[in-house]
């Protein structure tokens, strides 16, 4: 994707200093789907439109911020902003799909696994990490593995950490942690997958 980062922050730079502010506010309020959680009020506040579109990416991937803030937008009566929004969408749908039409070919240039392909967006926005950590104790991890991934402070450094054992693991390993993240994180997995 990008091209919906892209476009949401053209949105929010359209807008009045007073409107982003009512954007911010009516954010805080708007009903969010199963799964996800509020951008806390108090970071909310103090951003600039392109603070904002990296937080609404960071919380919410490419697609639904998009669907978030094209939902803002109409609640505050700016059909045309929301409209435009929503154009963009469209192309950016219609050519995922045009790219896989053709999923053999696809399949056949792809030799990475799904965790290895997509490891450095992985240590980066991966958040529930310990779930995914529960998940693997025991039947990929050891105790002492499983310890020291714990023992690291942020998402980022204990996701590196984890990714440390992966050049030992077997392709089941693998698998056990792409069902962990798919149980834990399937936002991101599906957002991941498409890219």
């Amino acid at each position: 994707m990008g091209r919906a980062r892209d476009a949401i922050l053209d949105a929010l730079e359209n807008l009045t200093s007073e409107e982003l502010k009512k954007f911010k506010m009516k954010l805080l309020s708007v009903p969010l789907s199963e799964g996800y959680g509020r951008i806390p009020r108090g970071t909310l506040l103090q951003m600039d439109a392109i603070d904002l579109t990296d937080k609404l990416v960071s919380y919410y991937l490419e697609t639904y911020a998009t669907e978030l803030t094209m939902t803002v937008l109409r609640d505050m009566g700016m059909q045309e902003l929301a409209k435009e929004l929503q154009t963009v969408v469209l192309r950016e749908s219609e050519a995922v799909a045009t790219a896989s039409s053709a999923p053999a070919q696809k399949a056949a240039g792809r030799t990475a696994h799904f965790v290895d392909q997509h490891r450095q967006a992985l240590i980066a926005r991966v958040t529930d990490i310990d779930g995914v950590l529960d998940t693997l104790h025991g039947r990929v991890l050891s105790e002492d593995q499983y310890q020291a991934v714990r023992a690291e402070t942020t998402n980022p450094n204990k996701m590196r950490k984890l990714f440390s054992f992966v050049p030992a693991w077997d392709l089941t390993c693998k698998n056990l942690l792409l069902n962990a993240l798919r149980e834990k994180q399937p936002y991101l997995v599906a957002d991941l997958e498409q890219s």
